[in-house]
């Protein structure tokens, strides 16, 4: 059976530096942090009191009050970016077919915030059981694509992929998949993710894995910096319009990207650390390769994982330079979080989406707030330190790593017939 061709039509994105496409791309490009003290909550009490939070987003500006009322924020910026994806893909919804069109989601952890309120609320009650209508399904993790699905009337496959912060990428492979072998024509496919909470705050402290750097917020995310000491939790969605090429070609569509290929690994070690050789980071770089019939010299950049923990990094980068021996030190690599900082669920889509547009406009983003060289990482290695630099990016992969030992890795190339 010979496998379709699947391209990418359409970009959204929500993210702490920026609420639409344009101003994600500007803020990547320009090093800007996203990091800044927490306006959701009051989290004095907290070890951490930063954290890199939406700005300016009203929901108001793109839903009715009963709407904002039965929509968790995940589900929310779920919709909004989905939204900018399909406007942008220019599919006419009228004439497609739209029991070949479908949603691939992916959430770590869904409505974080409804779970937390709702049971927040009963324990201060009077003990009755009363508890909102609408909790659970603002609080289910599938609710996302449900609710991207019934908006615009698509009815192909539909469901969500939880795999921590891996979870988009798997999105992104199932959908890859679901196109290939000829199911759909087209996928909306991404992450979303809310968790800036105080139950989020609060558990991701708890397990020592959250930067306390109090006292300089927009520098704290400093990914391979020998200083790190843990990621910055951040919020958001990201969206892309996967199409099969055909169906794009015949529509006249504007394509960004070729999605060439998709790789998918455990670490089988432990609950939240590394492999500390990064065995298994080694296994999905090698899967996502094979998979997409390419050579290790094939590969012009390497948006990480990068979440800036003292254990993650180094392994990371330990892998690349196995999986790409010499030609790892040719390789543009970064991590963006440094500027947007861990949206979980939705890092593997906003990180996706930031290597297509490295590969159609030439630039590779900076990773920034690096300051002190670790003696663990290679020095030869170009992490991409905090400067934009401007390369023929043909082919870039993007690696997503997930509590529980998940690892997704995806590799877009530049289109051409």
């Amino acid at each position: 059976m010979e496998l379709k061709r699947v391209v990418v039509t359409g970009l959204g994105a929500l993210t702490p530096i920026g609420n639409n496409l344009e101003e994600y791309w500007e803020g990547l490009v320009n090093g800007k942090s996203g990091s800044a003290p927490i306006t959701y909550f009051d989290a004095e009490k907290f070890k951490t009191k930063f954290a890199c939070e939406l700005k300016n987003f009203d929901p108001l500006d793109y839903f009715d009050r009963k709407e904002v009322r039965r929509l968790d924020r995940f589900a929310q910026y779920a919709i909004v970016s989905s939204d900018e994806a399909i406007k942008d893909s220019g599919i006419d919804l009228n004439t497609v077919d739209k029991y070949r069109v479908g949603v691939i989601w992916g959430a770590g952890i869904g409505g974080l915030e409804t779970f937390q309120d709702e049971v927040i609320n009963f324990a201060q009650g009077d003990g009755s059981p009363r508890f909102n209508p609408f909790f659970i399904p603002k609080m289910i993790a599938d609710i996302a694509p449900g609710n991207i699905s019934i908006r615009h009337g698509f009815m192909g496959a539909n469901y969500t992929t939880v795999s921590a912060c891996a979870s988009s990428a798997n999105a992104m492979i199932d959908a890859l998949n679901n196109i290939r072998l000829g199911y759909s024509d087209v996928i909306v496919s991404g992450g979303s993710e809310a968790a800036v909470t105080q139950a989020g705050m609060g558990g991701f402290n708890a397990m020592h894995a959250l930067s306390t750097r109090n006292e300089s917020p927009a520098t704290a995310s400093r990914p391979f910096d020998a200083t790190r000491d843990g990621f910055v939790l951040g919020e958001g969605g990201g969206a892309l319009i996967l199409e099969e090429y055909e169906h794009a070609k015949a529509r006249g569509a504007k394509i960004y990207a070729e999605l060439l290929g998709g790789g998918l690994s455990s670490d089988a070690y432990h609950m939240t650390a590394p492999h500390p050789e990064g065995d298994g980071v080694v296994a999905v770089m090698k899967n996502c390769l094979r998979n997409a019939g390419l050579k290790p010299e094939d590969i012009d950049a390497i948006n990480t994982h990068g979440t800036s923990t003292p254990l993650g990094d180094v392994a990371e980068l330990k892998a690349i330079s196995k999986v790409f021996g010499e030609h790892a030190k040719h390789i543009n690599i970064n991590s963006t979080k440094s500027m947007t900082g861990h949206l979980l669920g939705a890092a593997g889509a906003i990180e996706a989406i930031a290597a297509i547009l490295s590969i159609r406009r030439g630039i590779v983003p900076p990773t920034i707030n690096h300051e002190h060289v670790d003696e663990n990482i290679d020095p030869e290695l170009n992490l991409t330190l905090n400067k934009a630099q401007k390369r023929d990016v043909k082919i870039a992969m993007s690696n997503t790593f997930g509590f529980g030992g998940h690892n997704a890795c995806v590799v877009f190339k530049k289109f051409d017939e």
